[in-house]
């Protein structure tokens, strides 16, 4: 028979050595455009995060995307929009892995909702994943550069997607991780992220819930529908801004990093690390995803989540 226990005891100490050997205590500051090898070898090869300062100072959406521009440039574009009753969109609430409410609406009446000229039920945020800038809004794309140049020779790729962000300051982003090596840059306000490393995975709790949507009634409230014919969902059910330790106790072994990116900052988030996100109100960021190397860091991934997830279970 397996011990469980001294398995469990292993992976703890697996999280806690990489803390040891290579991962920062903090989230360390580039200054100015990396050498591609050098980023290579320096963040990404290792799998750890940075935030890098003035590497897109010549973009002029820095200066040219305030409300009045955005309205005049495409304030009539209808665009797709995450709503939600409390913020969090793909997340966990109560027994439930619930997605917003998407809605097609003008760019304009997002901004109107925004900048408090309209009052609105519920939290709206601009978060389509599918590349959304370039499909969506494409008028924008003159005032940047269509990829991170240094970032796209280190991986000797494009990035896979490009995509704006711009909500209300309520509007949270539940924990989670992308197998994509992502550099997000944040053009004005900021963004808070809490960051866990992949090795942190054997505190991660992870649960299998039935997927639903939230649906605005016509009084006004939020409903919870049930998505009947879906597969249940793995998600992680802690919320790092008041983890429920009694209900999860290993999580209080993990050591997340915090850091803040402010307008002119990018922030280089490896693939695979867990992370949560907050936002003032009114941000604005672009992120550039650039498909994660399949290689033998993800095999090494893959098998520590999944005896994580088999010992979970005893």
């Amino acid at each position: 028979m397996v011990d469980m226990d001294a398995v469990k005891e292993r992976l703890a100490n697996f999280a806690l050595e990489a803390h040891d050997l290579y991962l920062n205590k903090s989230v360390p500051y580039v200054d100015g455009p990396p050498e591609p090898l050098h980023f290579y070898r320096q963040w990404i090869a290792p799998n750890k995060p940075c935030i890098i300062r003035n590497a897109f100072s010549h973009w002029p959406a820095l200066s040219r995307w305030t409300p009045a521009y955005l309205r005049e440039k495409v304030g009539s574009k209808v665009i797709s929009v995450a709503v939600t009753p409390n913020g969090y969109a793909d997340a966990i609430k109560d027994d439930r892995f619930v997605t917003p409410e998407e809605r097609c609406m003008c760019f304009s009446s997002v901004l109107d909702i925004i900048q408090g000229k309209v009052k609105q039920r519920g939290v709206f945020y601009i978060q389509k994943q599918c590349s959304n800038l370039l499909e969506e809004l494409p008028e924008l794309t003159a005032d940047m550069d269509a990829h991170i140049g240094w970032m796209s020779t280190a991986m000797g790729k494009s990035p896979d997607a490009v995509n704006f962000w711009l909500g209300e300051a309520d509007a949270i982003t539940s924990l989670h991780k992308d197998p994509y090596e992502n550099i997000y840059c944040v053009i004005s306000g900021q963004k808070d992220f809490i960051l866990l490393p992949p090795t942190d995975r054997p505190f991660v709790p992870y649960g299998l819930y039935q997927p639903a949507v939230y649906r605005q009634k016509e009084e006004g409230d939020f409903e919870v529908v049930d998505q009947s014919d879906g597969e249940k969902v793995p998600w992680i059910p802690v919320d790092p801004l008041d983890p429920d330790l009694e209900r999860y106790p290993s999580y209080a072994r993990a050591q997340p990093l915090r850091c803040s990116v402010k307008a002119g900052e990018m922030l280089y988030l490896p693939s695979l690390w867990f992370h949560h996100v907050r936002q003032s109100h009114g941000c604005i960021a672009v992120n550039f995803w650039y498909d994660m190397d399949f290689d033998i860091k993800y095999n090494y991934f893959s098998l520590l989540d999944d005896i994580t997830t088999i010992t979970s279970r005893h």
